[in-house]
């Protein structure tokens, strides 16, 4: 995570930079584009490490995480 917002920083920086130089701005945007790419990729390996450990839900548990469906038909039916 300290990764990526220091790649944020580096981005926000050429952009600030770019600003302020014109004759180099399309240089220093792309370098800002290539740093917010890396940001973009170091938050989606963390999320991708986060989450490799947890069990893939069925359908059925997706459609209804907490719900127990035959309760659900004994209520209906009173």
């Amino acid at each position: 995570m300290k990764e990526a917002s220091r790649f944020r920083a580096l981005a926000s920086l050429c952009r600030q930079h770019a600003a302020y130089n014109p004759a180099d701005s399309w240089k220093l945007l792309a370098q800002a584009e290539h740093w917010e790419h890396l940001a973009t990729q170091q938050m989606s390996s963390h999320f991708k490490e986060c989450n490799a450990d947890r069990p893939v839900p069925s359908d059925e548990s997706e459609a209804s995480p907490n719900v127990n469906v035959s309760q659900w038909k004994a209520i209906a039916a009173a």
